[in-house]
């Protein structure tokens, strides 16, 4: 999520016949360019009468073909419920939050299900412990044998924990790539201007994006490293299960749904905020630089660093929230234009990219300035924003 008082983010998967182990069984295409107008797009209540979720931080759906929402409470619950219009109350799916350290930033912050849920009945999530100091946990839980709509929450098996230095900065978003592979998002761990250089330390998890699999184990480790990792068997004591680094507060990633390209936007400190498209060993460039700017103004070595795909300043927001390349069959104009927004100013942008270049980027709609906690994404590829104040759930829509 984001701050939820101020500019900094923080931030967390049915129908399962038999449960079994978890395992798992483009080309691009220029988007339409075309200027966006203006107050075309709006945001609705897509639920009605579904009482508001206590600070919702995530938004999905499992390929299962259930048309199921699901709903991450920062707090530690996940809700579920039928993707209708009309339903009138979200169900309690998850309940860890006897466990789960919150703060400004910390909590249940990720969710994703496994590509074969509908069959093994796994997901995973992404939340915070106060262990003598802040900790990160990445779990798996599975499904409850008999009931589709409840979790078995003594399922659990903790794959990953990590310590973190500072209460924010946590990143906390967790998804499957097109390969199979789950990605973690983490942030740097917190304070100002990454004090203990995180981001660009290897040899830590810290300010990463990672990537593992989860099929597979191998010595003292709940999973796997996939062969091709940049850093795998690295002999300088690198962590293996990073993809890439530099990062700052990713708040949000998604992969498009037709290129499979992976987009990040990642939280500034107080000049810029930015959006990545993520490559395998990639540097982000935090904490030498802030955006497109080297960190406190002063000059710094850019060599090897990727920049980002687009960055804005303070007069458009302080706090971007990451979005989804659209494919709603109902937001035509904006097929593969990536939605995103700042929790901030609250706006809400379409970014167009071709080749690898920003077209455009239009001002689509807007949000009451600190509420827009996340975007979502069903199986229909609805696009949604959370309130993190009333607890409601939006729908990106055409203003007609």
């Amino acid at each position: 999520m984001k701050v939820f008082n101020s500019r900094s983010c923080i931030i967390l998967a049915i129908v399962a016949l038999f449960i079994t182990n978890c395992s798992k069984k483009n080309k691009d295409s220029d988007p339409d360019t075309t200027p966006v107008e203006p107050g075309k797009y709006k945001t609705e209540l897509a639920f009605p009468a579904v009482a508001g979720i206590d600070s919702p931080v995530e938004l999905t759906s499992p390929d299962d073909g259930s048309n199921r929402i699901f709903v991450v409470s920062q707090k530690g619950m996940i809700y579920q419920f039928n993707n209708n219009s009309q339903v009138n109350k979200a169900d309690l799916f998850l309940d860890i939050s006897y466990k789960v350290g919150v703060s400004e930033e910390s909590g249940l912050l990720g969710l994703a299900f496994h590509p074969n849920y509908k069959t093994n009945g796994c997901f995973y999530v992404f939340y915070s412990v106060y262990n003598g100091g802040p900790q990160t946990v990445i779990s798996r839980f599975k499904v409850n044998a008999s009931n589709p709509n409840v979790a078995d929450a003594s399922s659990e098996e903790v794959l990953l924990t990590f310590d973190r230095t500072y209460y924010n900065h946590n990143g906390g978003k967790l998804a499957f790539g097109n390969d199979g592979l789950l990605y973690i998002s983490v942030g740097d761990g917190g304070n100002v201007a990454d004090p203990q250089k995180k981001g660009q330390d290897r040899k830590t998890l810290l300010g990463k994006m990672l990537r593992i699999d989860i099929d597979k184990t191998e010595p003292g480790k709940k999973y796997a490293i996939p062969v091709d990792n940049p850093f795998k068997s690295n002999t300088e004591g690198f962590k293996e299960e990073i993809y890439a680094y530099g990062l700052r507060n990713p708040w949000r990633f998604s992969f498009d749904r037709s290129t499979r390209k992976l987009w990040l936007a990642d939280v500034g400190q107080s000049r810029q905020e930015e959006i990545d498209l993520i490559e395998k060993g990639g540097n982000y460039g935090w904490s030498i630089m802030e955006g497109t700017e080297c960190l406190g103004g002063v000059d710094c070595n850019k060599t090897g660093l990727n920049m980002p795909l687009y960055s804005y300043g303070r007069t458009d927001g302080g706090s971007i929230t990451g979005g989804y390349v659209s494919h709603d069959k109902n937001l035509q104009t904006l097929t593969g234009r990536y939605i995103y927004g700042d929790f901030v100013s609250g706006k809400i942008w379409a970014l167009t990219y071709s080749g690898n270049t920003v077209v455009r980027n239009d001002l689509v709609a807007s949000v009451s300035p600190g509420t827009l906690s996340s975007f979502g994404q069903d199986s229909n590829n609805g696009l949604y924003v959370l309130n993190y104040k009333d607890g409601k759930i939006y729908k990106f829509v055409a203003d007609k």
